[in-house]
């Protein structure tokens, strides 16, 4: 349960999803649609479920922090896919389903007999999502790909890190929440489709093939130059309009550093940023008034800003920054973002009150529906559901499932 009041969007109320994903791409995706009011069956083994439930650093005996943060509002159920019973049950669940979702190494599903076509001669409308390392027809379609290696491969390493520097990973997981927000795009487009056609889809996303989306002003860069996208650090890799970058602030700490920004499409920033920093006096000179003749003199103008930013903390070189206009923002930790009143009063941070863990504050689906974010439900233990959802879905007996759970089978 929340701690603080928010809305039951109810967008997808009544859609019910089988969820057969694991770590962090296919959850995510899953988990975003788990917000929006699906039923999510997230389908595990019986021993010992998603991997990410223990892959994790986290107190024994518990599912890792991990696990909770990508599979809140979601039930579980545990089969036994290497029995025939287990993939049978599967395959009458896909037949009550609108969707079906797998991230199984490639070839996995299909070996398990819940291919596309199998899956499609039980329910033909069924929307059928795969996610994959790599994409159908590439020479590397058989391999193995987590977070990290998309992005290698994908462009977002070789856009990172400093200009004289090697690539660098981003700390963001664009390889996996990156591509399963773009899969929970598209289902949602094919569930739109067939409320008026009736008509199912397979959809598969490569997560390489996902990279590309999020760096499409690299490639801007490159049609411009004619040359494969520079690391550029902290600032664009389109190219300067200085100031651009990230200036350190006291006390000096590792993340005492506010970001700062003169858009190429409003020129009165540069001169508020003058009037700030007291050098008024270059206001309307030819060496410092457009972007180009600032990219020429780009060292001294940094130091210029950062002999300002260091005597302010990077709170408040944010708040007289943005009240002047120009576009800042200060280096947050996520102990700062976490601890932030602002983000639990506005319902953006949730806390949960997990069986096992106890309370755990996390972030919520960022989109406000009627002015709150869904709540957020704990992520289920494992197999927590299985009674309810072959109950309600399969019309199963009381005595049904005990057979089943006394046979192994969940």
């Amino acid at each position: 349960m929340v701690d603080a009041p928010s809305t039951t969007t109810g967008c997808l109320a009544g859609v019910r999803i089988l969820d057969l994903t694991q770590f962090e791409a296919g959850p995510s995706c899953t988990e975003a649609l788990a917000w929006l009011g699906a039923e999510v069956v997230k389908v595990e083994n019986p021993k010992g479920g998603d991997p990410g439930r223990s892959a994790f650093r986290g107190k024994p005996g518990q599912d890792s922090w991990y696990f909770l943060l990508f599979n809140a509002n979601k039930k579980s159920i545990t089969l036994d896919l290497k029995s025939p019973r287990g993939i049978g049950l599967v395959t009458e669940l896909a037949r009550k389903a609108d969707v079906f979702i797998e991230n199984f190494a490639p070839g996995a599903i299909e070996r398990l007999g819940l291919g596309y076509d199998a899956i499609r001669k039980v329910n033909p409308g069924i929307i059928y999502a795969q996610v994959k390392g790599f994409g159908t027809g590439s020479p590397f379609e058989n391999n193995l790909a987590f977070d990290m290696i998309a992005q290698a491969c994908g462009g977002i390493m070789s856009v990172s890190g400093e200009p004289d520097g090697p690539p660098v990973k981003p700390g963001a997981t664009l390889g996996d929440t990156g591509t399963g927000m773009l899969l929970a795009i598209s289902v949602l487009g094919a569930l739109y489709r067939r409320k008026g056609t009736g008509q199912g889809e397979r959809l598969e996303i490569a997560m390489q093939d996902a990279m590309l989306h999020y760096i499409r002003v690299c490639f801007a860069a490159m049609a411009a130059t004619g040359e494969p996208a520079k690391r550029a650090g902290a600032k664009l890799s389109s190219g300067g309009n200085p100031p651009c970058g990230i200036y350190p602030c006291k006390p000096g700490g590792a993340n005492d550093y506010v970001y700062i920004y003169t858009s190429r499409a409003n020129p009165a920033h540069w001169h508020r940023l003058l009037q700030i920093v007291g050098r008024e006096d270059l206001i309307g000179d030819a060496r410092y008034e457009t972007g180009l003749a600032r990219t020429e003199r780009e060292p001294e103008i940094d130091a210029m800003i950062a002999a300002w930013t260091r005597r302010h903390d990077k709170h408040e070189a944010m708040r007289q920054l943005g009240a002047a206009g120009i576009p800042a923002g200060a280096v947050l930790d996520t102990g700062e973002l976490q601890n932030d009143a602002s983000f639990e009063a506005r319902h953006i941070m949730q806390t949960i009150e997990h069986p096992t863990n106890g309370p755990f504050k996390m972030p919520a689906w960022p989109v406000r529906h009627d002015g709150a974010p869904p709540p957020v439900k704990p992520a289920p233990l494992l197999g927590q559901h299985s009674d309810d959802v072959l109950g309600t879905w399969l019309d199963l007996s009381a005595d049904d499932i005990k057979r089943l759970r006394a046979d192994g089978v969940i």
